[in-house]
Formats: C-alpha cells, sequence, structure tokens
C-alpha cells in the first residue's frame, strides 16, 4: 500500500528518530567510544544473530552499503565477527562476539532503559505510542 505523506508527519518522524539520537548522546557521556548507532546495531543484531549483513541492513532500515560501512569499525574492534556463510559463498553472516555482546549490555542497555525512563517520567504514553508506530511501519512496508 502506498501512502503519500503531505501533512509533515514524514519530517516529524524523522526529526523524532534525530532528537532520539541526539538525546542517547547526551546522556551516554560514559559510553565509551561506541555511538548511539552502534550501540543500536550490536543491540539488534543480539536479536537477530546471525545475520547476513543483507538481513542486518533490513532490521535497522539502512542500504546494504550503509551496513557494511557500519561494520568494519566494529569488526576492527572485535565486537562482531564476520564470516562467510558456509551455505552461500557471497553472503557474508554477522555475529557478536562476547565482547560485543558485553559492550551493549554495559553501554546500549542501560542507554535505552534511560531514555524509556525519562519519557515515562513525562508522562508519555510510551507502550501506545510503540504499538501504533509498529503498526504504521507494518501498514507502510511494501
Amino acid at each position: 500500500m502506498l501512502l503519500l505523506v503531505d501533512d509533515g508527519l514524514a519530517d516529524l518522524l524523522h526529526r523524532v528518530v534525530f532528537l532520539l539520537g541526539e538525546a542517547a548522546r547526551r546522556r551516554g557521556g560514559d559510553s565509551g567510544d561506541l555511538t548511539y548507532s552502534q550501540m543500536r546495531l550490536l543491540g539488534t543484531l543480539e536479536e537477530i544473530q546471525p545475520a547476513t549483513q543483507h538481513q542486518l541492513a533490513l532490521a535497522l532500515s539502512v542500504s546494504d552499503p550503509a551496513i557494511s560501512r557500519a561494520l568494519r569499525p566494529l569488526e576492527a574492534d572485535g565486537l562482531v565477527q564476520i564470516r562467510v556463510d558456509p551455505e552461500h559463498a557471497r553472503r557474508r553472516l554477522v555475529s557478536l562476539t562476547e565482547t560485543g555482546r558485553k559492550a551493549f549490555h554495559t553501554n546500549g542497555r542501560p542507554l535505552y532503559d534511560a531514555l524509556r525512563d525519562a519519557l515515562l517520567a513525562a508522562d508519555f504514553p510510551y507502550e501506545r505510542y510503540l504499538r501504533d508506530t509498529a503498526r504504521l511501519a507494518e501498514i507502510l512496508e511494501p
């Protein structure tokens, strides 16, 4: 189903994502050298691993080249392992290393929890928004 958004919804959603990243950066001062995007990637990977680079790109709503670029420093830092898929030599499988899992749980998970708690403390209808946003994504999926 193709929906044309001309009332500002797309811009507002984009702004919310940007502001969440900014809030994460402000709160994540002690989160080591990991960016919000890197923590999001590690958290997503924990849920779906092992995953092909393409599956990870789809889960994060980014392009395949973007995921490839994003994985390079994580692999160099020993946070993810990338190996050839034994079932298809052209695909690469990505998994979290133990170091990557620890980095996410030490830095990313508390950051996500802090953001959620801050929104709830501000009387934001977090659970309803989460449900509504998931439904919106379902409607917009091809």
